[in-house]
C-alpha cells in the first residue's frame, strides 16, 4: 500500500489551521497525513481580540480560541504546540523542528509532500537602546497578551506609553485607559491612524483626547530609558521624555519570513512571501503560504502589499487547503478594507488614500460630507463623516473613509463591494440600499458622499 501524502504546516493560527482543516475535510486520513508545528501554546485564535481581552471585555484567552489543539487532534490533525521549526530543507523536502519543552524530544527532521508556511508576523521593534527591556511589550499572539496582562496584574502600572498610533496602538491605548492607566501615545506622523488621510485622522485624535489619551504627533522615539533595576522608566523622543511603567509597541508588524528567506523562497518589497492566486509560492509546485507572512494583490493599485488581517488569513488558508485536498480555489486579491474603533468612535477605510492615488499617477476628486447614522429625528442618531475619492473623467470610485459613532464602521462594506465591482460614484449613488429611520436617513451617508462626488465629476467635465 502506498504511503499517504504528508502535509506539513508551519504555524497553527488562522491561515495554517484553516488550511489544515479544509484539507482534512477533503481528504481521508489514509490519503493525507497532516502535521502542524506551532511554537506557542494556542491554535486557531483571534489575535485581533487581544486589546479587548486586555481591556477587560473578555475573561481569559479561552474566549479568543476558536478550536483548541486537542479539538484539531480529534479531527485527525497532528498538532504539536511549543514546537518551533528552525529550518526548511527544500532539496530534501523536509523541515527541522525543535521541541521548546526542555524535557521534550529536542530536534528532529520531518518529511513533507506539501509544505504550508503560515508563520504570521511579528511586532515591529525599532532598533534603538532599551527596546528589549523588561516592561516593553509587543502584542501579536495570545502568549504576548498573557505576558502583558501578567505584568498589569503583578506590577503597579500607573503610566503607560504606546509607541505608534495605528490600529493596534489606538486599540491598546483604549484598553489601558480602561484599566486605569495614564496613557500617552507617541506617533511619528502628522495624525494618528496613517491608514487614513490626515484630515480624517484628526477626527480620531480629537476623540482620543476626549478620552483622556495624551496623543503626541510628530514624535520620533529615540530610546527607551531604564532604571537601576533595568526595567523601563521612560520613553525618549528627540525633544522630550515621557515617564512610563509600561511600554506597548504599536508600530505595526512585519512578515515573519526568516525561515522562508533562509530557504531561498521569493519575498516582496515588504519581506512577505510572494504567491500566485492559488496561494502557491511562486516557482514552487508544493510550497504554499498564507496569512500575515505573505504579500497580497491590491486590486486598486495592481501591486502586492503586506496587509495583515485575519479575514485574509482565513480565506487564504481555505484556498490552500482546498488545493492540497484535491479541489481548486483562488484568492483574487483585496481592496484594502479595514475597520477599528476607539471607545465608541468607529474608524473605517477601503481602497486608496489620497497619497496612494497620487503616487499611482491617478487624477482624482475628493469630497467629504457630514451626515448621521439614522434619520435626524430618530432617537440616538449620531454624526458621521464620510470621505470619498473618485477618478477624474471616469468617476470610478477609488476609496472611502468613514469616521463616526454607532453604525459608521460597517458602512464601509458598501464601498468595498463597489470597489471590487469597479463601480463609478454615480452608480454607487443609485444603489438600492435598505432604509428605515432607525437604520439610516433617507439618503444613506455613503450615498450622500457618492452623490456629491458624482456631481463634482460631472461639473468638472462640463468645464
Amino acid at each position: 500500500m502506498a504511503a499517504a501524502r504528508r502535509m506539513v504546516v508551519i504555524g497553527g493560527d488562522a491561515a495554517g489551521m484553516s488550511a489544515a482543516s479544509q484539507a482534512r475535510r477533503l481528504s481521508s486520513r489514509s490519503e493525507l497525513e497532516i502535521f502542524v508545528f506551532e511554537r506557542g501554546h494556542f491554535t486557531s485564535y483571534s489575535a485581533c481580540g487581544i486589546p479587548y481581552w486586555v481591556g477587560g471585555d473578555l475573561d481569559g484567552p479561552d474566549a479568543l480560541v476558536a478550536r483548541t489543539p486537542e479539538a484539531h487532534r480529534g479531527r485527525g490533525i497532528d498538532v504539536r504546540t511549543r514546537t518551533e521549526v528552525s529550518a526548511i530543507d527544500l532539496a530534501g523536502q523536509r523541515v527541522r523542528a525543535r521541541d521548546l519543552d526542555p524535557r521534550g524530544e529536542g530536534e528532529s527532521w520531518h518529511r513533507f509532500d506539501d509544505l504550508v508556511i503560515a508563520t504570521g508576523a511579528r511586532p515591529r521593534r525599532p532598533d534603538m537602546p532599551g527596546v528589549d527591556a523588561p516592561g516593553v511589550h509587543g502584542v501579536q499572539t495570545l502568549d504576548d497578551g498573557r505576558a502583558l496582562l501578567d505584568m498589569l496584574e503583578s506590577t503597579r502600572v500607573e503610566r503607560a506609553v504606546v509607541v505608534g498610533a495605528g490600529y493596534i496602538g489606538v486599540e491598546m491605548a483604549e484598553a489601558l485607559i480602561r484599566r486605569g492607566c495614564q496613557v500617552t501615545v507617541l506617533e511619528r506622523g502628522e495624525q494618528p491612524m496613517a491608514t487614513l488621510d490626515p484630515d480624517m485622522g484628526r477626527l480620531v485624535r480629537e476623540a482620543m483626547t476626549g478620552l483622556g489619551i495624551d496623543t503626541v504627533t510628530g514624535a520620533e522615539v529615540t530610546e527607551v530609558l531604564t532604571g537601576e533595576d533595568g526595567r523601563v522608566r521612560a520613553v525618549a523622543t528627540k525633544v522630550s521624555e515621557y515617564p512610563a511603567d509600561l511600554v506597548v509597541l504599536g508600530l505595526g508588524v512585519v512578515p515573519e519570513t526568516g525561515l522562508a528567506r533562509d530557504a531561498g523562497l521569493p519575498l516582496g518589497e515588504s519581506g512577505g512571501l510572494l504567491t500566485d492566486m492559488a496561494m502557491r509560492v511562486r516557482g514552487f509546485d508544493n510550497i504554499w503560504a498564507g496569512g500575515d507572512c505573505v504579500e497580497v494583490l491590491d486590486l486598486m493599485s495592481g501591486l502586492t502589499r503586506h496587509i495583515p488581517l485575519g479575514t485574509h488569513a482565513n480565506k487564504q488558508g481555505q484556498v490552500i487547503g482546498a488545493n492540497i485536498g484535491g479541489g481548486y480555489a483562488t484568492f483574487p486579491g483585496v481592496v484594502g478594507t479595514a475597520v477599528s474603533k476607539v471607545c465608541d468612535l468607529e474608524i473605517a477605510r477601503t481602497g486608496l488614500l489620497e497619497a496612494q492615488a497620487a503616487e499611482l499617477g491617478l487624477r482624482f476628486h475628493t469630497v467629504t460630507v457630514e451626515s448621521t447614522s439614522r434619520a435626524a429625528y430618530y432617537p440616538g442618531t449620531r454624526p458621521m463623516t464620510v470621505k470619498m475619492l473618485a477618478e477624474r473623467r471616469t468617476g470610478r470610485l477609488l476609496g472611502t473613509q468613514i469616521v463616526g459613532r454607532e453604525g459608521a464602521g460597517k458602512r464601509v462594506d458598501i464601498a468595498a463591494v463597489a470597489l471590487t465591482a469597479g463601480m463609478t460614484v454615480e452608480q454607487v449613488a443609485a444603489l438600492d440600499l435598505g432604509y428605515a429611520p432607525p437604520f439610516s436617513p433617507v439618503w444613506d451617508p455613503v450615498l450622500v458622499a457618492a452623490r456629491k462626488a458624482a456631481g463634482v465629476v460631472r461639473t468638472a467635465e462640463d468645464r
